[in-house]
């Protein structure tokens, strides 16, 4: 991959909680346009290193580059600005704004000036938010909070969008919707880097996957190369 295409490029990165050595020598990176499944059991690392790269947990060893820039122990907004949007685990957005003020309080032109996401294209590919945008965040269920949450996202117009676990505790119509969203995303021309523990449906929206098992990259490489190796989805993903 040219450099100039690689957005985000992490090397070697050791990340501990207090004395747990949780990430060991983790190498990850996103290329322009690129969609990535992250993937493994519970408690591998996935989360840990999505806040690494983020700036939200600081490595102990290793390095980050975002958009070129060492990042490397930077606060998260630092990262943000480069043109990455994070979307957590458990959504955190302000129950207290309305769906309305949560988008538009987010409205910013990305890195190089685009404005591809306006609040019209975010409602168009919402149209439940649209519905809703005098409701409070809090009145929202767990699957338009997740909506609200990503369309937030998007109305940053970022380089990459990080998901994590994209359809946790949603009901499966839900979840076939924000598949969905995903596959929009893609098609718009931003990286995205998703965790989800159904391999199944991550893998139909990406390029490249990379599987950790205890805070280690066992596997990497296309959704197909994946498919193709039962052993792998059997020991790693428990299939």
């Amino acid at each position: 991959m040219d450099s100039s295409d690689l957005l985000i490029d992490a090397r070697g990165l050791h990340a501990y909680y207090g004395a747990s050595h949780v990430l060991h020598g983790v190498d990850f990176r996103v290329g322009r346009g690129e969609t990535i499944g992250l993937m493994g059991r519970n408690g591998m690392g996935k989360s840990t290193l999505l806040k690494t790269l983020m700036g939200i947990v600081r490595p102990r060893a290793g390095s980050v580059q975002v958009m070129g820039r060492d990042t490397t122990g930077q606060p998260p907004y630092a990262v943000a600005r480069l043109g990455v949007a994070y979307v957590p685990e458990g959504r955190g957005i302000f129950g207290n704004l309305s769906v309305r003020e949560n988008l538009v309080m987010a409205a910013r032109p990305g890195t190089r000036g685009q404005r591809d996401w306006t609040y019209e294209r975010v409602l168009d590919t919402f149209p439940r938010l649209a519905e809703r945008l005098e409701h409070g965040g809090q009145q929202l269920s767990g699957g338009e909070q997740q909506m609200l949450t990503i369309g937030r996202a998007l109305m940053t117009n970022p380089d990459v969008l990080i998901l994590d676990e994209a359809t946790e505790g949603l009901a499966p119509l839900i979840a076939r919707e924000i598949w969905r969203i995903c596959e929009v995303i893609r098609r718009s021309g931003i990286s995205s880097v998703i965790v989800d523990k159904n391999w199944r449906h991550v893998t139909q929206v990406t390029d490249r996957n990379v599987i950790l098992v205890k805070g280690q990259a066992v596997f990497e490489g296309s959704s197909a190369a994946l498919h193709a190796d039962p052993c792998v989805l059997e020991q790693h993903l428990g299939i």
